[in-house]
């Protein structure tokens, strides 16, 4: 399987978003690989979406996201649980895309996923296209459209018009 380049993930937000359903989020770990279907995403894009860590503007915390497309954003909420993104988008448009699920077994939230993988802040700021810790690849399984199942993204409630985006994608069957 290839590796995602940086191309796929320099395009609109809500794009990459659907269209990372399906492909393998990849990490290694010691020596061993381990590969998991994306099955579940959410896109956030930019300053102006109030759901968006960037509408909060530059600080070290989002740094990462005003660069450029295809590297990690990890942080950390409730004081517990890592959530893993990746930035989209042109350099100085903030956008990412939140990995909601994939398909291993207990990794059917952000927070789960990353205990799974161990991905943690050590992770944050890591080139997905160059990476030897952590990438994404295509599947060999192309997903149809009618695969795809759009929502409300999840504990946003905050964020005014910017809660009702249908931008959480989900696979319901592949």
């Amino acid at each position: 399987m290839k590796r995602l380049d940086r191309e796929f993930f320099n395009r609109p937000t809500v794009k990459v978003a659907q269209e990372l359903l399906g492909k393998f989020l990849v990490r290694k770990i010691n020596n061993k690989i381990i590969k998991a279907r994306i099955i579940e995403t959410e896109a956030y894009c930019g300053t102006r979406d109030l759901a968006c860590h960037a509408s909060k503007g530059l600080t070290e915390r989002t740094r990462v996201m005003f660069g450029p497309a295809g590297f990690s954003y990890v942080y950390m909420i409730y004081g517990m649980y890592h959530c893993l993104n990746i930035v989209t988008e042109k350099e100085g448009n903030p956008s990412a895309v939140l990995i909601r699920a994939v398909d291993c077994k207990n990794c059917d939230g952000p927070g789960k996923l990353c205990r799974k993988l161990r991905i943690d802040r050590k992770l944050n700021m890591v080139d997905l296209t160059k990476s030897n810790l952590l990438w994404i690849e295509n599947g060999k399984i192309k997903v149809k459209k009618s695969q795809i199942k759009r929502g409300k993204r999840i504990g946003v409630d905050y964020a005014g018009k910017w809660k009702d985006k249908l931008w959480r994608f989900y696979l319901w069957c592949y």
